[in-house]
Order: C-alpha cells, then structure tokens, then sequence
C-alpha cells in the first residue's frame, strides 16, 4: 500500500507542477508561438527521456528512476522560482519534463507488472489528472495572492513528500530486456498504429489547453476552472474505464471520431472540454491495459507509449501554435479535429499480437 501511495503522490506531484504554468502563461511570455514553446518544452523533454527510460528500468530496475524523477521535478521548479526570466523557463520546463519522462514509464511498468495492474492503472492516471486539475485551479488562485508563481511555489514543496517515501520504496523484479534492435522494431511494429493514435488523441488535449487562454483571453482563475474540466472528465473516465473490459480498436475507433467533433465544438463552447477529457481517459486506460497483456519487455512498451504521448503534447501544440499566430485559431482547431477524426479510420491498421 505504501509503494503504491507512493507512486500515487509523485505523479500528482509532477503533474501538478507541470500544469501550474498554464494559467499564467501570459504573464510569463508574450505571443502564442512562444506560449507555446515554454508549454511545449516540458513535453519535449519528457518525450526525449521516456523511451530510454523504461528501457533502463528493465535493466536496473524501476524504484531508482522514481527517485531521480522527483529529484528533477524539485530541482526544476526551484530553477523557476529562483530565475525569473523567459529563456531560463524554458529550459526548467524540459528539465522538468525530463523528470517526468524517468517517472512515468517506471511508474507504470511497476503497476503493469502487478496482478491488480487493471485497477491500479485506472487510479493512477485519476491521480495524473487530479495533479493536472491541481496545478490548474491552484495556479490560478494564488495568481491573485502570490502571484504568477504562487502555484510554481506550492507544487515545488509538495514534491518532497513523495520523494521521502520513495526512499522506503522496494522495487519489483527487473523483467525482460530487449535482446537487440530486432526486438525494439518488433515492438514499434506491432503497436506502431496505437502510437500514432496516442500522439494525436492525447497531443488534441495539450492544443485545446495550450491555445484556450490565448484565444479566449480569460482570468487565470477562470481559465484555470474551465480547462480544469477537462482533466476532471478524464479522472472519472479513467477509473470507470479500469473497472470494465474495453475492446480496445473499436473503443479507440469511437473515441478518435467523437474528438474529432468535440475538438470543433470547443471553438465554439467550453463545454466540450468534458468530452475532450473524458474521451481522452477511455483511450489512455484502453491502451494501457492491452499493452499490460503483453509482459515481455514491459518497460520497453511503456516507454515507447509514454513516448507517443509526450511526442503528441510537444508537436502538435507547437504546431497548432504556429498555426493559431499566422492563419488564426479557426484554422488551428481545424486541423487539430481533423487529424484526430483521421485516426478513426487508422487504428484498424494496427497489428497488435495480444488477442482483444
């Protein structure tokens, strides 16, 4: 129970921090194209640093990566709350986004490989998301009391409590680890068209979220309340998709359909943020547990999942925010629901070797 609430608190914990920045991005940069590259930055370090990672975690184990994570994840919002320029932010956020990329393959490789893993998964991508929420609404209220980092602040000091008890944290066995490249294309193979389904259904989230406060203009406390709708829908969505058996290409094939318009309908209302959300949990959970099926070379697919999802939340909201600043928001929502209506008619392409 200690280990698992461990895990529980550290990924709060990171996403939290991670997600305290949002809120106030235009207090901390000009312009949606750089917005979107201190937003984006995070992701790109996460998504350099998870694929190596969960190799390394089938090599020397998963509790090590857990700690250094945290370490990195307090030492980056110390850099933040200590050099309060633009240049400097931006590499804090991929030193942070490097910490999340040791802590969330291990983490879930660790989970993966319990025989309560199904259920276990569902809670932890609710305390994922409850992190997220967090950072969001707890950033936009000490907005107005602290300041623009006020949330950077609060998170930075609630990542010592996790990373405490990860020192009485005991690791589970080391599993299988890939012989050669072989091995590693196999996989990439296999799984190849659910990655691509990751990177944009999951990336879709991190454009509604990286070019709301832009294109709306809101209070932080506001914007931090709304795209926190988003990130609620998928906590409850995720725990009820971990207590069912989802049949994971059609369940994927719906859900890529139904962003596809919801994307559109954002535009328009806030409201679809719930949808957004809760599609977002019913993909994540349907992935993980049917990649959970498989455990050889565990900590090689969960890297290479985690890393599409950190290649979707670094490109496309980079992207759409080239898009949004030179041919307006309209165009950049567009193509964010097109690509992911797109992936509807993809995934049937996947050659997944675990029976559903």
């Amino acid at each position: 129970m200690r280990q698992r609430l461990t895990l529980l608190l550290g990924v709060f914990a990171v996403m939290a921090l991670s997600n305290a920045v949002v809120p106030v991005l235009p207090a901390l940069a000009e312009g949606a194209a750089f917005q979107g590259a201190i937003f984006s930055a995070y992701f790109f370090g996460a998504a350099l640093t998870v694929f190596p990672a969960g190799l390394l975690s089938d090599r020397i184990g998963r509790v090590p990566l857990v700690r250094a994570a945290l370490l990195l994840t307090l030492a980056s919002g110390a850099l933040i709350l200590m050099v309060p320029d633009p240049f400097v932010l931006l590499a804090a956020r991929a030193l942070e986004g490097v910490g999340a990329g040791l802590f969330v393959p291990a983490a879930m490789a660790w989970i993966n490989l319990q025989p309560d893993h199904r259920r276990m998964s569902g809670n932890f991508i609710a305390a994922l998301n409850v992190g997220l929420v967090s950072g969001l609404v707890v950033a936009g209220w000490l907005n107005g009391v602290l300041g623009a980092v006020g949330g950077i602040m609060a998170f930075t000091v609630v990542t010592l409590l996790p990373l405490s008890l990860s020192l009485l944290m005991k690791d589970v066995a080391v599993g299988p680890v890939p012989g050669s490249g072989a091995d590693l294309l196999a996989i990439g193979k296999d799984y190849f068209w659910m990655y691509i389904a990751t990177i944009i259904l999951i990336g879709a989230t991190g454009v509604v979220t990286a070019l709301y406060p832009e294109y709306t203009g809101e209070e932080a406390a506001a914007l931090g309340l709304l795209i926190g709708a988003m990130n609620v829908a998928t906590i409850f969505s995720s725990l009820a998709a971990s207590r069912v058996s989802l049949r994971p290409i059609p369940t994927i094939r719906a859900s890529a359909a139904l962003m596809g318009a919801a994307v559109v309908l954002l535009y328009f209302t806030p409201v679809a943020f719930v949808l957004i959300g809760a599609l977002a949990g019913v993909v994540i959970i349907a992935q993980v547990n049917y990649l959970a099926a498989n455990p050889t070379h565990q900590g090689a697919v969960m890297g290479l999942f985690n890393t599409a999802t950190y290649a979707g939340m670094t490109l496309l909201p980079f992207v759409a925010g080239i898009v949004a600043e030179f041919r307006g928001f309209a165009a950049a929502f567009l193509m964010t629901a097109i690509l992911s209506a797109l992936m509807a008619a993809t995934i049937g392409r996947c050659r997944c070797r675990v029976p559903e």
